[in-house]
């Protein structure tokens, strides 16, 4: 299991200076593994965050959210096309940079919907998604949907909502990125939609219920580790916190990060990576009793 970190505790640039930034960040606190956000996958060197990640012995994964110009849910075909042609660049950035995994809200835009998802909406982002599965496996990379709560998506918003579409995705490296400040809001508990997904589960966001400190709010992490170690998980466990001291003001809005829980990025980061591994350690020693 490796425990990560998202690049956007560090920084909202990724250009060289930003990558070496949250690298670096990433190593400090104790990190196996940085996640970065392409939110522009065009613009990102996969070379580059390669050699970056090499020198400080970090694996590397990508997220990211679609926008409505790139909704595959769309019935604009103008708009599905472009959702395709960047997640295929995504991919390739990934790939680039050695790295394993693409994850995120790759399945529809991140945003807040006015009406339900459409049975053709669904269909098409089904149709684009098994084909980017393929896509993927030749690269060696593995693609996880997140589920995200009904601010963010209208397509799932629960573990067994995303196992419902993953029926209409013919890919079986497509799978299932859970993430507990989603889960939070959306699940009935923390440790079901874990058993539930077991199977399918590959990626895995550990969020408090205000972005801030782990520990300081409402999520039950106790459950949520042993529902882990239950299924015997072995992917990726990644922080994600958010602050404007932090990110860009425009990527902070888009967030609805309206008040920040920090400013010490080195400090939080710190913290997470020991609460994380703590909780691994503790459900561990639920075996010597």
């Amino acid at each position: 299991m490796q425990i990560g970190v998202h690049g956007l505790v560090f920084t909202g640039q990724f250009d060289e200076q930003g990558l070496v930034t949250a690298a670096s960040g990433a190593q400090q606190a104790g990190f196996d593994l940085l996640e970065l956000p392409l939110m522009n996958p065009y613009t990102f060197d996969g070379p580059l965050v390669q050699r970056i990640a090499d020198d400080h012995n970090l694996a590397v994964t990508a997220s990211l959210g679609l926008d409505a110009d790139h909704d595959l849910t769309s019935d604009d075909p103008a708009t599905r096309q472009r959702g395709r042609d960047l997640l295929h660049r995504a991919v390739d950035v990934v790939a680039e940079a050695g790295g394993a995994h693409l994850c995120g809200v790759l399945y529809s835009a991140m945003r807040k919907y006015m009406h339900p998802a459409t049975p053709q909406g669904l269909e098409y982002s089904a149709t684009i998604i098994s084909e980017l599965g393929e896509y993927a496996r030749t690269s060696g990379v593995q693609v996880s949907l997140e589920v995200v709560n009904r601010y963010e998506t209208n397509v799932f918003n629960t573990g067994r909502g995303a196992l419902q579409f993953l029926q209409s995705v013919t890919s079986n490296n497509v799978a299932v990125h859970l993430d507990t400040y989603h889960m939070n809001i959306e699940e009935s508990g923390l440790y079901q939609p874990v058993i539930d997904t077991a199977t399918q589960l590959r990626y895995v966001h550990i969020g408090e219920s205000h972005r801030g400190y782990l520990g300081t709010g409402t999520v039950d992490f106790g459950s949520f580790f042993r529902a882990l170690a239950a299924i015997n998980y072995s992917g990726p466990v990644v922080f994600e916190s958010f602050s404007s001291a932090v990110v860009s003001e425009a990527l902070s809005n888009t967030l609805g990060i309206w008040r920040n829980l920090w400013n010490d990025s080195a400090d939080l980061a710190a913290h997470a990576n020991r609460f994380i591994r703590d909780h691994i350690r503790a459900v561990d020693t639920i075996a010597m009793h």
